[in-house]
């Protein structure tokens, strides 16, 4: 492994330790929540970018491989834009199902405190919340399958 490679695999490494020191220096310096979410969130995507397209650079300067080794980076670089998009459609199913859940659950146990009966029709949308999560998880493994 070459000097310059361990080089890129450490920049965002680097990265996202620096912006996690300096979102934790703006939290106690009094900042509001909503900027230090907005540093995190800038960081990532900034990251999120480099390691996109570095391996897109590096293939792109090998331009003398032969057809075959053409095709192997393709392939390769299409697989990696799948593993990319079943993570990216977990995460995101999982967010949005914490969320549903977050804000479900107390109201299902409040309705159940103050009528037992409703728990049935509470438990519900509890449910309902846990299966959007379920669902990403659900198409990451049908986009998982499709490679190769």
């Amino acid at each position: 492994m070459s000097v310059l490679n361990l080089i890129l695999l450490a920049v965002p490494v680097v990265f996202l330790i620096l912006s996690v020191a300096i979102a934790a220096k703006a939290a106690e310096h009094g900042k509001s929540r909503k900027k230090t979410l907005l540093v995190q969130l800038a960081s990532f995507a900034a990251v999120f970018a480099f390691c996109f397209v570095c391996p897109l650079v590096a293939s792109a300067a090998g331009e003398t491989a032969a057809v075959s080794d053409a095709v192997a980076v393709a392939n390769a670089q299409s697989n990696g834009i799948a593993y990319i998009g079943a993570a990216v459609a977990t995460g995101l199913s999982c967010i949005g199902g914490g969320i549903a859940v977050g804000k479900a659950a107390p109201a299902a146990i409040g309705a159940t405190s103050e009528d037992p009966k409703a728990f049935g029709k509470a438990i519900i949308f509890v449910a309902l919340g846990e299966g959007i999560a379920l669902y990403g998880m659900l198409i990451s493994i049908m986009i998982i399958s499709n490679i190769g």
